[in-house]
């Protein structure tokens, strides 16, 4: 243990810290899974399809991840401060700018691209700060900084609702998008890596969570331990991001709730959201990724078989989808994590970027396929078998393919 001082505490608790600061700024940049609150009123006062008012929400997640791809190599040659801060100053000025928008197309390019691209710059600083900060609890440093941003629909929902109600939807982007600046900004301030370990690994340990010669985004590539990790994160994030995106209308349409308790549960859902990060987080540091990640493919299994075969009774619906949006915490936690054992933290911004594209990936596939199936067969039960045989395939990927990096070093 080295003897340096954090935030005027020894190095051990001081470090806990970053992990508060990095949620702070999850909630802010997470407040994208509370977007569909602002459907119905946008629909309201231009007139629009629910289709069209859904766009500005898919574009924000797939620029986020693309963001994350080209941005990763920021966080490592700016440093974490400057780099947090360009991404909250992007997160604000999408959301203040949306104010002014004439349609739902000029509003998806504002809050899409401009706040999306924001949150994709932003993004990697709390979760490379995390872990450089805690290399002997990497998962659950990571889980509990990323638990803001699963949690944020819970906190900001309610919000965005009565500022809404009495301030309309428009003036809510501006007064929301001038918080989330503020809060972004100053809680970048203070980001910074650890000049030594702020604890000392053994050996074998060390080795076993990375902590060896780092690789680079070229290297990390070409290796199947990325691929299998891609894959993996892809389904895990296709089925919790298809959850998100079909929760109220299934409640309301299979389930037969009303549309009041459906809102409702999508706040119970956001809570398992939050919950599945650090929860995911610490069973990545104890099972290993790949153990965690098959784990997390069995729930998926199991949750979609509970609303295929159970999906109009009331409780199998808060369960299955409470398992679903669980287990899309428990990638977002599951892939940084594992990104940081197989291939190290040296180049930790750039790698995790491109591994991030996986979300994208997921949040497009997931929501295109989830309404493609609900036109063709008139449900969204039929979504569930499909889930189902991607979970199979998924256990499979991760349970044969993430391997301890010095395997695939090793050409193993």
């Amino acid at each position: 243990m080295t003897k340096a001082h954090v935030f005027g505490l020894p190095a051990e608790r001081g470090r806990w810290i970053f992990v508060v600061l990095g949620f702070l700024a999850n909630v802010c940049m997470g407040s994208v899974y509370a977007y569909s609150v602002f459907r119905k009123p946008l629909e309201s006062y231009w007139g629009i399809s629910a289709t069209q008012s859904g766009l500005p929400f898919m574009i924000f997640l797939a620029v986020f991840a693309l963001g994350m791809a080209l941005a990763g190599s920021l966080v490592e040659n700016w440093g974490p401060r400057r780099t947090g801060i360009l991404g909250g100053f992007l997160v604000g000025l999408g959301w203040v700018a949306a104010r002014f928008s004439p349609n739902i197309w000029v509003l998806t390019l504002l809050y899409g691209v401009v706040a999306g691209a924001g949150v994709g710059v932003a993004y990697g600083c709390p979760i490379a700060v995390a872990g450089r900060w805690f290399p002997d609890r990497r998962g659950l440093a990571v889980g509990l900084t990323l638990s803001g941003f699963g949690a944020s629909a819970l906190v900001v929902a309610p919000i965005m609702n009565a500022l809404i109600n009495r301030f309309g939807p428009l003036n809510t982007f501006a007064i929301l998008g001038a918080i989330f600046l503020v809060v972004m900004v100053l809680v970048a301030l203070p980001m910074r890596y650890p000049e030594a370990p702020p604890v000392k690994l053994a050996e074998g340990k060390a080795q076993r969570r990375g902590e060896g010669a780092a690789m680079s985004r070229a290297q990390m590539v070409r290796t199947p331990t990325f691929w299998a990790l891609w894959f993996s994160y892809t389904i895990g994030c296709l089925a919790g991001l298809m959850a998100i995106g079909i929760a109220a209308p299934f409640g309301q349409e299979v389930a037969k709730l009303s549309a009041g308790v459906s809102a409702a549960a999508v706040s119970v859902f956001a809570v398992f959201n939050g919950i599945g990060r650090p929860l995911f987080g610490w069973l990545t540091d104890r099972l290993t990724p790949r153990n965690a990640g098959v784990l997390s493919f069995t729930l998926i299994l199991l949750a979609a078989l509970l609303l295929y075969i159970g999906g109009t009774n009331a409780a199998l619906y808060f369960l299955g989808f409470c398992l679903l949006w669980l287990n899309l915490g428990a990638w977002l936690a599951i892939a940084p994590a594992a990104t940081a054992s197989f291939f190290g933290m040296k180049h930790y911004g750039e790698n995790y970027g491109i591994v991030f594209t996986a979300y994208g990936a997921g949040a497009l596939l997931g929501n295109i396929f989830s309404g493609i199936i609900r036109d063709m067969t008139g449900s969204y039960l039929a979504v569930f078998p499909w889930v189902m045989l991607l979970a199979a395939l998924g256990g499979t990927v991760a349970f044969l393919g993430l391997r301890p990096r010095r395997a695939s070093l090793s050409g193993k």
